[in-house]
C-alpha cells in the first residue's frame, strides 16, 4: 500500500507536476479546500501547522474542489493568489479537482479506499482532511469541522 501513494501525483495550479515520490519520509496532510466555504478560515490554521512543522517533515497539500455547492468558483490561476492574500497560504495547492464520482482525482480515490468516513467512502464536504505517515500509509481521516489542534496532536506523533 505504501508504494501506491508514492506513485501518485497532482498538478499545481500552473499545471506543474507535484510528484508524490518526492514526499517519501514526510508526514503529509491532504485537504480538499474551497475559497467560499464556511470552513475556509481553516486555511490560516493549516498554514500555521505548515510553518510550525515543515522543518520537521510535514507537507500540507490543499486540493481545491468545486463539487460542494460551487464553493470554489475561482480559476486555477486565481486560487493561489486568493489563499495567499487572504490567509497567508504558502503550502502547496493543486489545480481544481473532483474528490467524488467517476472523475475523482486518483489521490482521493486512494485515500477514500483506505480510510472511509463516518458515512462511507465518499467525501461529504469541503475541508475533509487525510493524514499520511512517513511510509505513505493513510493513518487518519478528519471531518471538515475537526479542530486543527486535534490534527496537530496526531501529526506530532508521526513526526
Amino acid at each position: 500500500m505504501t508504494t501506491e501513494f508514492y506513485n501518485l501525483s497532482a498538478n499545481n495550479p500552473r499545471g506543474e507536476i507535484i510528484n508524490f515520490d518526492d514526499l517519501k519520509g514526510k508526514v503529509v496532510l491532504i485537504i480538499n479546500t474551497a475559497t467560499k466555504c464556511g470552513f475556509t478560515p481553516q486555511l490560516h490554521d493549516l498554514e500555521e501547522l505548515h510553518i510550525k512543522y515543515k522543518e520537521k517533515g510535514l507537507v500540507v497539500i490543499g486540493f481545491p474542489c468545486n463539487q460542494f455547492l460551487n464553493q470554489e468558483p475561482l480559476t486555477n490561476e486565481k486560487i493561489e493568489d486568493y489563499c495567499q492574500i487572504n490567509y497567508g497560504v504558502t503550502f502547496s495547492l493543486t489545480e481544481k479537482v473532483d474528490v467524488n464520482g467517476t472523475n475523482a482525482h486518483p489521490v482521493f480515490k486512494f485515500l477514500k479506499q483506505n480510510l472511509s468516513g463516518f458515512f462511507g467512502n465518499s467525501i461529504k464536504w469541503n475541508f475533509t482532511k487525510f493524514l499520511i505517515n512517513k511510509d505513505g500509509k493513510p493513518i487518519k481521516r478528519y471531518a471538515p469541522n475537526d479542530k486543527i489542534n486535534k490534527i496537530e496532536k496526531d501529526l506530532i506523533k508521526l513526526l
